[in-house]
C-alpha cells in the first residue's frame, strides 16, 4: 500500500510542479506549488524522514510561499477589484491535486497501527545535528539548494526593469 502511495503522490509533486510553471496566473501557480511541497512532505514521512518532511512544510510551504505573495505585492501583479471570480474550470486541476494529496495522506494514517511510544531518553542538541545531517544530510542539502533557488527566483521577480 506504501508503495502505491509513493508512485500517486509522485505523480501529483509532479503534475503540481508542472502546473506551477506553466500557470501564467501568479496565485495559481503559487495554489500548485503549495499543493506539490505538501505532497512531498507526505513523500518524506513515507520514506521514514518525518523531520524533513516537517520542514518541507515549514520552510517552503509557509515561509517561501509568504515570500512569493510578498513579492506579487511588491509587483502588484494581482488587481483584485478587477479581477472575476475563478470558476471550477480553473480551480479543478489544484482541487484534485489536493484531494489526491490528502486522501493519500488519511490513507496512510488510517493505515499504520498506533504505536507505543517506548520510555526513551530525551537526545540533545549534540544528538539531534548528529542525526539531521547523518542520516538525513543528503536531504538537507537538496532542501538548502532550493532555498538559495528561491531566494534568487525572488530577488529576480523583485527588481526593477
Amino acid at each position: 500500500m506504501e508503495s502505491a502511495l509513493f508512485y500517486i503522490l509522485a505523480v501529483v509533486t509532479v503534475t503540481g510542479t508542472a502546473f506551477a510553471i506553466t500557470e501564467k496566473h501568479a496565485v495559481h501557480a503559487i495554489v500548485y506549488l503549495v499543493t506539490s511541497f505538501f505532497a512531498l512532505a507526505v513523500i518524506f514521512f513515507l520514506l521514514g524522514a518525518p523531520v524533513v518532511a516537517i520542514f518541507e512544510v515549514i520552510i517552503y510551504a509557509g515561509a517561501i510561499m509568504v515570500l512569493f505573495l510578498f513579492v506579487i505585492m511588491m509587483l502588484d501583479l494581482g488587481h483584485p477589484e478587477r479581477a472575476r471570480l475563478p470558476g471550477i474550470r480553473e480551480w479543478w486541476p489544484a482541487l484534485a491535486l489536493g484531494a489526491v494529496t490528502l486522501a493519500s495522506a488519511l490513507a496512510l494514517v488510517v493505515s499504520r497501527a498506533p504505536a507505543i511510544p517506548a520510555p526513551g531518553k530525551a537526545i540533545g542538541v549534540k544528538e539531534f545535528a548528529l542525526a539531521l545531517f547523518g542520516k538525513y544530510g543528503v536531504a538537507v542539502e537538496v532542501i538548502s539548494m532550493q532555498l538559495l533557488f528561491a531566494l534568487v527566483g525572488a530577488l529576480y521577480l523583485a527588481r526593477k526593469r
